[in-house]
């Protein structure tokens, strides 16, 4: 199956703005330096890397996505931005520090992905990420495998989009790679959505849309309601929709003479 996911920027930009909102949090930790030269990897359509901009010379945003690379230069037209892939990217100058946010779980070669970080950075120059950790969204993509297969969808219903670890798991996959990890966390984030009568139906269009490959019209929107109402319980709180997030957050640095 093809588990390759088109970005819609304009619902991402509508609906979904809770990815970068959190994320300038994580610019606060990170704690950029004026000098520094800083890739923001996975940058979607460039708010965070604008932000970031603000307290940098130089910062480049890449991400897989050609629609939002697009729709990250008409917006920012004074910062490079380029579409290369998050698992394999090599750049002639190299970097201070690499922030990634709400990316990483979407590469599945999770292993090409941290070799290039270590290879892209300076010595001593830093990784700052957050992610999608181990249980993240559990809720919602359990009950899209469960409806799925049950309307005959078998291959659909067992799709790996994701990569969701525990902190022991990925820290232990930096160190192997020659990291120094100074910080690792793992914590809940439950996350509210936009619209409160379609948030986990939207929820699901933007981010879960590879499980529909092959499936009818019909079932889309059939799976769709159903996967809502059958989590309602567990997800619709004060009258509004939250997803189960679960979040990783890295801090890591690149140890000079050490590989």
């Amino acid at each position: 199956m093809n588990n390759t996911t088109t970005w819609n920027p304009e619902l991402y930009n509508n609906k979904h703005s809770f990815v970068y909102n959190y994320g300038e949090n994580l610019i606060e930790l990170m704690n950029p330096k004026k000098e520094e030269r800083i890739l923001d990897l996975g940058c979607g359509s460039g708010q965070l890397t604008f932000k970031i901009s603000e307290f940098v010379n130089e910062v480049i945003g890449l991400d897989k996505s050609p629609e939002m690379i697009a729709d990250a230069k008409s917006k920012f037209k004074n910062i490079e931005f380029i579409v290369a892939d998050a698992s394999n990217f090599t750049f002639d100058k190299k970097f201070d520090t690499i922030f990634s946010n709400a990316v990483l779980h979407w590469v599945t070669n999770y292993e090409g992905a941290i070799k290039s970080m270590y290879k892209n950075l300076n010595d001593n120059g830093k990784i700052v990420l957050e992610f999608g950790g181990k249980g993240n969204v559990q809720k919602i993509i359990n009950q899209l495998r469960i409806s799925l297969e049950k309307r005959g969808y078998l291959k659909q219903s067992k799709l790996q989009l994701w990569y969701f670890p525990s902190i022991a798991e990925y820290t232990t996959k930096l160190e192997s790679a020659g990291f120094r990890v100074l910080m690792g966390q793992h914590f809940d984030r439950p996350t509210e959505l936009a619209k409160k009568n379609t948030g986990i139906k939207d929820w699901i269009s933007m981010f879960a849309n590879s499980f529909f490959e092959n499936v009818t019209t019909k079932h889309i929107e059939e799976i769709k309601n159903e996967v809502q109402e059958k989590i309602k319980v567990a997800c619709f709180i004060n009258g509004k929709w939250v997803a189960d997030y679960k979040r990783i957050r890295i801090v890591a640095i690149k140890e000079k003479n050490v590989k």
